[in-house]
């Protein structure tokens, strides 16, 4: 404060405005736009008592030198005029027809009818609407609080009444040390390592080549995009007393549009509308039907006749939209602080994390590719899929009861050379990189929100004691008890109670994942009745292939079921939550995401641990089936193995899951929003075209989804599981993530910016619940590719053959030549007279041979009918089982090993980070103290000028 109040500032001549501005040339720090007129130079104490004298209201502070000479941008100041790096307001002038940015954005309805007032709310109810004097005794006491009120009808509907909110600076000042919001004081003050020459000599060699290439294309172009630069400044929660200390170029942009409306949101869920200790908040009103909605405004046209190169962006919702939302920027970094100040740290979170899984992706979508690639190069030399097709003399038996015919093993042989794209000898390999790079992924992401919390100034944020739901209080009011924390009576759950309705919720998820076993159980008798259906086809290539046409129509079939139990289990979940009671709002959004996730886990992935675990395993032998309830054969693998079916259910499921979900994102609000421009051009006629204020505009978009965020963390969440759980299987997982994400990030941008109605901005210090969960499935994911390797896989079995049984055995080598005759020793004899009456064939099989079939091929390890004990499992059975289980407590172990030594080896903070928070934290103790000692110096020269006696203390 003394250093900018001198006659000279660093060679700047300081003016002072008659008009009520003050200018600092070359800096320019106006309450508004100046007309030019007469200036002069007068000191510090001349300009305040102008201002005073002119404009009791207006009270410019002024921070320190350093923060003048390198001013920190306002977060509303983001209306550039072409390409000018400055910083301004929100009067900045654009080139477009000298029109100012705040006159266009009051006669969008941004403002109130006098244009000063800026609308940071909207109230919308109908005159129709019964709850009358709640909402007249609501409104008197928010202009009890200061909120200034003025109110619209529709333009199209003259019984919606639009109740436009404003908070004036004192309101907002507060309010604002009530929720300590945190302002910028002082700009950062970084501090560059000392550089050797070496090092120097070897930065300008790379300077030199790196001229040569792309400069950064990923990266937003900041020269022609101004906004983006980053808040550099140390904040502090702001405080009245200490309002000096902040950094203030004009007060009705110093809280910016998403922290206005936050405060009055705030204000208005404390607000009363009914005599009564509960009658009190927005929340229960819009509850009631008193009001209809409740939304902040979007700052404008998200379009614009003008290129933002040339004549920049109009608003912030425009600039969102082109440097985010627009699809000619999908291969772009996300303006992630730019997302954070119009839609708040929560969503912020959300879209960073999105990021970075997608960016993690990349290496494991390109592992994944590579396992692929490496089946395709190879698929000519794998000895296992050459003698699957060359085995014509090799007779199968049939796959299902009477009407499946016998078939040559080379018939195959197609499904064999699919098999080895994705069962391959870099499987393992991939397999224990996906188990790595989840731990690496959730390790890494842990040091990102660290990173971003320090940057959006969430370090030291915590959640404040949150509200009892108003439910909890309806129910528990007449019980009572202190709260340990408050002081203060509160609603109490006793405990009988509450364990009562955990038992009945939880019941009532064990009933639900009964219904999904259900499901998958009618997906099992569908499964083993087809494909008899299938195998007496006439068209024959559906014959010939019944097996495929089974398990493809079993897998649309069992989508579409997955699809509706979706629905129901929403209304399930629903009502078990509220059974619960939870007693604040994140109680009850913890307890309803975990059981959405487990009801959508187990109804997505339940029929792919049936298919990869128990299909094919326990069918018994030719002659000896097992059947279902005594009358169905239960399906066997196809000749080829198990993992073909895997493969096409994970494929399938994961393609249309993601379609879908992106259909339903943005196809939906999109043609929800047509139909309502439709229904309003038919009332008021295709002749008349009406210019619709902003809060209209609003109000005819969609809201956002009631449960916030969870549907968007839910999909990703679901789709993780996907890509770690039985990658394995199918290492194209990660790729086809990685497309669906790129996808999803400009979808979700789209749907935000232009679709719904803007969210309210709220904070958050991370992703909540969902790390949880993120590391329960990368533990789940070791335990199933272990399993899916050692058990549907023939990983195993090829390689006991290669070392026991082989042409090298007991050599200590498994080649491709020591995997000679591993078909023919992984099928066994079956005597065709011994098959049982109700699955003899119709077929005797002579289309081979000419002769009547005598004997058929099956896969499994028994020995052959004329032994001692015929069809008994054979010792090389025995061996098998016995390195699958080895391998199985090897592998987890291994992983898991890895999985906590790499935990371990990642800090969760940056070293630099951590030196940043420390530094940061020392330089704001000085320069607190350095301003309160300047403060109490100029009060001392103060009280000798006036002569008045002064106490030499701390006050």
């Amino acid at each position: 404060m003394e250093a900018s109040s001198s006659g000279i500032t660093n060679g700047k001549t300081k003016v002072f405005h008659p008009e009520g501005g003050v200018d600092l040339q070359g800096y320019q720090l106006d309450m508004q736009i100046l007309p030019d007129g007469p200036k002069s130079d007068v000191d510090f104490s001349e300009i305040l008592n102008a201002i005073q004298e002119m404009a009791k209201d207006v009270n410019i502070l002024f921070d320190e030198l350093e923060a003048v000479n390198s001013p920190c941008k306002d977060d509303d100041s983001l209306l550039h005029p072409g390409n000018l790096t400055s910083t301004s307001d929100d009067a900045s002038r654009l080139e477009a027809g000298g029109e100012t940015a705040s006159e266009k954005s009051k006669s969008n309805g941004l403002y109130f009818r006098d244009g000063k007032c800026r609308i940071d709310y909207i109230l919308v109810y109908r005159k129709s609407s019964p709850q009358t004097e709640k909402r007249e005794v609501f409104e008197r006491n928010i202009r009890a609080e200061g909120l200034q009120m003025e109110k619209e009808s529709s333009l199209i509907n003259s019984d919606i009444i639009f109740v436009k909110l404003h908070a004036p600076w004192e309101v907002l000042g507060r309010y604002a040390e009530q929720m300590n919001v945190r302002m910028p004081f002082r700009r950062k003050i970084y501090y560059l390592p000392r550089r050797y020459k070496f090092m120097s000599r070897i930065d300008k060699q790379i300077s030199r080549f790196r001229r040569w290439l792309p400069k950064k294309p990923m990266r937003l172009d900041k020269e022609t995009l101004p906004d983006l630069e980053e808040n550099d400044c140390y904040t502090a929660p702001f405080s009245q007393q200490r309002i000096h200390h902040f950094i203030i170029h004009n007060k009705d942009t110093f809280f910016n549009n998403a922290t206005r409306s936050r405060i009055v949101h705030h204000i208005l869920q404390r607000i009363k509308y009914e005599e009564g200790k509960n009658k009190i908040g927005l929340n229960r009103l819009l509850t009631n039907g008193s009001y209809e909605a409740a939304f902040p405004l979007h700052e404008g046209s998200y379009r614009s006749k003008n290129s933002i190169r040339t004549h920049g962006a109009e608003n912030h919702r425009h600039l969102l939209y082109e440097c985010w939302a627009s699809w000619g920027v999908w291969y772009k970094y996300q303006p992630l602080d730019l997302v954070r100040r119009y839609f708040g740290e929560k969503i912020g979170l959300y879209f960073a994390w999105l990021g970075w899984y997608t960016g993690m992706l990349f290496p494991a979508a390109f592992i994944g590719l590579f396992v692929f690639l490496y089946g395709v190069i190879t698929l000519d030399h794998c000895q296992v899929s050459k003698e699957v097709c060359q085995a014509t003399d090799i007779i199968m038996c049939p796959v299902c009861d009477k009407y499946c015919p016998f078939m040559r093993l080379s018939d195959s042989c197609v499904y064999a050379k699919v098999t080895h794209l994705f069962d391959n000898g870099a499987t393992v390999f991939f397999a224990v990189f996906m188990a790595v790079w989840a731990t690496v992924f959730l390790e890494f992401w842990k040091r990102r929100r660290a990173v971003i919390a320090y940057d959006w100034d969430l370090i030291d944020w915590e959640e404040e004691e949150e509200e009892i739901r108003p439910q909890f209080e309806a129910k528990y009011s007449k019980k009572e008890r202190m709260n340990p924390i408050s002081g203060k009576p509160e609603p109490y759950q006793a405990f009988a109670d509450k364990c009562s309705r955990l038992i009945v919720s939880a019941s009532g998820i064990f009933f639900m994942i009964c219904v999904v076993i259900a499901a998958v159980f009618g997906i099992v008798i569908y499964r083993v009745v087809t494909v008899s259906t299938f195998a007496a086809f006439k068209w024959a290539l559906i014959r010939n292939n019944s097996q495929v046409a089974t398990t493809g129509t079993a897998v649309c079939i069992n989508f579409c079921i997955i699809m509706l139990l979706n629905v129901l289990y929403e209304k399930v979940a629903l009502l078990l939550t509220n059974l619960e009671q939870p007693r604040t709002e994140s109680e009850w959004e913890n307890s309803f995401t975990l059981k959405m996730f487990l009801f959508q886990f187990v109804n997505l992935n339940s029929s792919t641990f049936y298919i990869a675990f128990f299909l094919g395993r326990f069918t018994g032998h030719p002659g000896a089936y097992l059947r279902l309830i005594n009358r169905w054969r239960l399906e066997e693998c196809h000749p080829s193995g198990c993992l073909i079916d895997l493969c096409m259910q994970m494929g399938i499921i994961m393609v249309l899951k993601q379609t879908w979900n992106n259909f339903m994102e943005l196809g939906y609000p999109l043609i929800q929003n047509w139909w309502t421009r439709r229904k309003v051009r038919q009332e008021r006629g295709p002749e008349r075209k009406i210019s619709f204020p902003q809060w209209e505009k609003d109000y005819n978009l969609q809201p956002m989804n009631a449960y916030g965020l969870f549907d968007e963390y839910l999909e990703m969440i679901l789709q993780f599981g996907f890509t770690t759980i039985f990658v394995a299987a199918f290492p194209l997982a990660p790729l086809l993530a990685l497309l669906n994400n790129i996808i999803e990030i400009r979808l979700d941008a789209y749907k935000f910016v232009t679709q719904w109605r803007r969210p309210l901005a709220s904070r958050a210090k991370d992703i909540g619940i969902w790390y949880g969960i993120l590391e329960g499935i990368g533990i789940l994911s070791v335990i199933t590719n272990a399993f899916v390797i050692a058990i549907t896989s023939d990983f195993i079995p090829r390689l006991v053959y290669a070392y026991k049984y082989g042409p090298c055995a007991g050599q200590g080598e498994a080649g491709q030549k020591c995997m000679v005759g591993y078909v023919n020793a992984s099928l066994s004899v079956f005597r065709i007279s011994d098959f049982e009456n109700r699955s003899e064939p119709e077929s005797d099989g002579s289309e081979f041979s000419g002769t009547p079939l005598k004997y058929c091929r099956y896969r499994d390890y028994r020995d052959p009918p004329h032994s001692l004990v015929p069809y008994g499992y054979t010792l090389q059975f025995w061996h098998v089982l016995a390195a699958r289980l080895a391998f199985i407590i090897v592998f987890e172990h291994l992983v898991f090993c890895i999985k906590h030594l790499i935990s371990y080896l990642i800090p969760d903070l940056p070293k630099d980070l951590r030196d940043r928070m420390r530094r940061e934290k020392y330089l704001i103790q000085e320069m607190m103290y350095e301003a309160e000692l300047e403060r109490l110096q100029k009060e001392r020269k103060e009280r000798k000028k006036n002569g008045k006696a002064h106490h030499n203390e701390w006050p």
